[in-house]
């Protein structure tokens, strides 16, 4: 229905005025890569998770202030580096392992919720005259060192035998009105890395780790309808910070090798 003179016809409101024109998403293509250069640790690299979105935002008549960005978290983590017959390490997240959350923030553990602040958030100040056209951008992958050696053992004689590692992970692109905190979930990805290193610790170095599957990784899934954000990942502690590296020896109680950093 048109406007009725004698009656204002209402603005549209930012939730229902902007607009994402682009969503794209994708895990490289490329394998794991491992890196045995050092007699201490062995170091791999995953392919990175990356995701775009371009976005539109009609010409914002009131004084308000939106950041629209990525937020992610961490729905699930599963990670053990076996030593043969000695036991295995294992980083955990000890709330989301016991079911006390839904999902942990993947923040960088400075800008809150935000993944990040250079290319994954854009802010708009109004009041502006003109639309707003812009790109968000994020990627995301593994690189860490597990050592040859027990990690609580003072020897550093290469035991590590296996290296498990699965993570899943929701990604929200979000728009959050800075002065309210109203916020509007624009889309919701889904994505998992898998990981599985076989190491023959007698082999020489350089020699001794084999990727088995999945060398190619699952594409991300931009679900249909949109997932509401778990308060646990607006919030501190981070993944990076929550985390915390157990030893679990097959015979003998489990041992705290790195605490939570919160």
């Amino acid at each position: 229905m048109g406007c009725i003179q004698s009656i204002r016809c209402k603005p549209k409101s930012f939730r229902d005025s902007i607009i994402v024109q682009e969503v794209n998403t994708s895990i490289d293509p490329n394998p794991t890569s491992i890196d045995e250069s050092s007699s201490v640790v062995l170091r791999y690299r995953t392919p990175h998770f990356r995701a775009q979105a371009r976005v539109l935002v009609p010409p914002v008549a009131g004084k308000e202030t939106w950041t629209i960005g990525w937020i992610q978290a961490c729905n699930h983590m599963e990670f053990y580096n076996t030593y043969g017959n000695k036991g295995m390490s294992s980083w955990e997240l000890p709330d989301l392992r016991d079911g006390k959350i839904q999902a942990i923030s993947d923040s960088d553990g400075v800008n809150y919720p935000w993944y990040g602040n250079t290319t994954e958030t854009c802010t708009v100040v109004g009041p502006t005259k003109k639309e707003s056209k812009f790109t968000v951008s994020m990627n995301d992958n593994f690189y860490p060192s597990v050592t040859w050696g027990v990690p609580v053992s003072d020897s550093n004689v290469p035991q590590l035998s296996s290296i498990r590692r699965d993570q899943s992970f929701t990604t929200w692109l979000v728009a959050i009105n800075q002065a309210t905190s109203e916020t509007l979930v624009l889309q919701t990805i889904r994505w998992r890395m898998r990981l599985h290193i076989q190491v023959d610790p007698e082999k020489p170095l350089a020699h001794r780790a084999v990727l088995n599957e999945p060398v190619a990784q699952e594409q991300p899934q931009i679900l249909g309808k949109n997932e509401p954000i778990p308060s646990n990942a607006m919030v501190k502690p981070n993944a990076n910070d929550a985390q915390v590296l157990m030893w679990r020896p097959k015979n003998g109680d489990p041992v705290v090798v790195i605490p939570p950093k919160y």
